[in-house]
């Protein structure tokens, strides 16, 4: 039997599989349920825009320089700004730039979830009835409490040595949550600054305030693998851990996270 007091919907979008979780009494009423399709909705129209799967995208095109950046969306514009911020930021771990024109994927995927779910799911937290909202895309995740709310959820890390195996738990109130690296890509994980692929850490976990930066900086994360730390430091992150092939632990920024002995992977409870 379904728990009234919880409902999640889902759908593909951005190559992956997104789930909206809404909490609450009020979980079942139409204004969860719209907050949930414009969700998708924003999520789809940005798509569009930034795939590099579908020809007819404004980042396709661009990139087949029939479009400039002054006559593509604004949006483009806005998301090439912040990537070069963010490789200034990371020291080249994280980039937009280094191969084959400009590739934003590594940061769309977070900035699209944080600016749909901010439109759309945070303001669901001012209806009576709701308690939480949360939506996970593709295993990163953007959650919400109200102020008050008893209410936290549990995020597994997975351990990328054992399929389904979890080596730590987290309880999220308010934040993002992103894993990054070679458990998650194959070996598709290349360091920007130097072309070649990472072998180093296995997973880098990032928690932090939103997940445009999550997402960014878990990429960074898992292509420094095993480098000193010290470039961390003014990195805008709460806790962060890496991850090596035998399921050794890293702790490089933030407090550690409880460890579990559970089988599966929770993303959200």
């Amino acid at each position: 039997m379904s728990d009234p007091s919880r409902r999640a919907w889902t759908a593909e979008v951005m190559g992956t599989t997104a789930s909206i979780h809404v909490i609450g009494a009020a979980s079942a009423s139409r204004t969860a349920a719209d907050a949930a399709a414009s969700t998708v909705a924003m999520l789809r129209e940005l798509e569009a825009i930034f795939s590099t799967y579908r020809a007819d995208s404004e980042l396709s095109r661009l990139r087949r320089g029939e479009l400039t950046f002054a006559d593509a969306d604004p949006r483009l514009t806005e998301v090439a700004d912040a990537c070069r911020r963010l490789e200034g930021a990371t020291g080249g771990r994280f980039s937009a730039f280094w191969r084959e024109g400009f590739d934003p994927t590594g940061y769309v995927k977070g900035w699209a979830t944080e600016r749909a779910a901010t439109a759309h799911l945070e303001p669901l937290l001012a209806v009576a009835g709701v308690t939480a909202v949360g939506i996970n895309v593709g295993g990163d995740l953007r959650v919400w409490t109200a102020p008050g709310a008893r209410w936290s959820w549990s995020v597994g890390i997975a351990d990328p040595a054992r399929q389904g195996a979890v080596l730590a738990t987290l309880r999220v109130r308010n934040g993002a949550v992103a894993t990054s690296g070679t458990a998650e890509r194959g070996a598709h994980l290349v360091d920007p600054r130097s072309g070649v692929p990472v072998s180093t850490a296995v997973s880098a976990t990032v928690v932090a305030d939103d997940l445009t930066t999550a997402d960014v900086w878990a990429t960074a994360l898992a292509v420094a693998g095993d480098e000193d730390a010290g470039w961390l430091w003014d990195a805008p992150l709460r806790s962060a851990m890496t991850v090596t092939a035998v399921g050794v632990r890293r702790w490089v920024a933030g407090v550690g996270i409880e460890t579990v002995a559970a089988t599966s992977v929770a993303t959200a409870a």
